[in-house]
């Protein structure tokens, strides 16, 4: 039978609830212990959580590479071409110029071909200039003149031709701009 407390004795307690406080003190003192299995599937999220970062990290890292590669090599093409140019401009004068020797001048012709061909090759083309209408971004103009029969801003001579890759100019066009 339970006891009862005494007025006289406060240690008398009931039976019952010291049972109580010693149930409750023991689910405390279990939830206050963690699971392992749920330490260990913390611990797995984090550490997939560190891997995924890091495979993110590497993945935009080689995407970065190859972009600066690629931007290097653009680069490198463009200033080797632009070093090759003056060739072009010599060949280019010396087919415009009168020639006596039908052999020497298909000699330079065929060179100029080949050169052209290469150039093609690589992906480097000619700015268009001859009658376009002027554009800051490709031409540049050195000379003005006025001229009623064509219209405003128009390219009406090129002294020099100019190239592009892609979107990258190599060499601007040198030109004359009407109006």
């Amino acid at each position: 039978m339970p006891k009862k407390k005494d007025k006289d004795n406060p240690e008398i307690i009931d039976d019952r609830s010291e049972v109580t406080a010693e149930v409750v003190s023991e689910a405390e003192q279990a939830s206050e212990q963690p699971d392992p299995a749920e330490e260990l599937r913390a611990e797995l999220a984090a550490e997939k959580d560190r891997y995924l970062r890091l495979a993110a990290e590497y993945d935009n890292y080689r995407k970065r590479s190859q972009k600066e590669r690629e931007a290097l090599f653009l680069d490198v093409k463009c200033e080797t071409v632009s070093k090759l140019l003056p060739i072009y401009d010599n060949l280019a004068r010396a087919l415009s110029a009168p020639c006596s020797d039908e052999a020497f001048y298909k000699g330079v012709e065929m060179t100029m071909n080949q050169f052209m061909e290469i150039m093609d090759k690589l992906g480097i083309e000619k700015i268009p200039s001859l009658g376009e209408k002027f554009n800051p971004e490709v031409h540049n103009a050195v000379m003005h003149v006025e001229d009623d029969c064509v219209g405003e801003n128009v390219v009406v001579e090129e002294f020099q031709t100019g190239f592009i890759l892609g979107e990258k100019v190599i060499r601007y066009s040198t030109v004359k701009v009407a109006n």
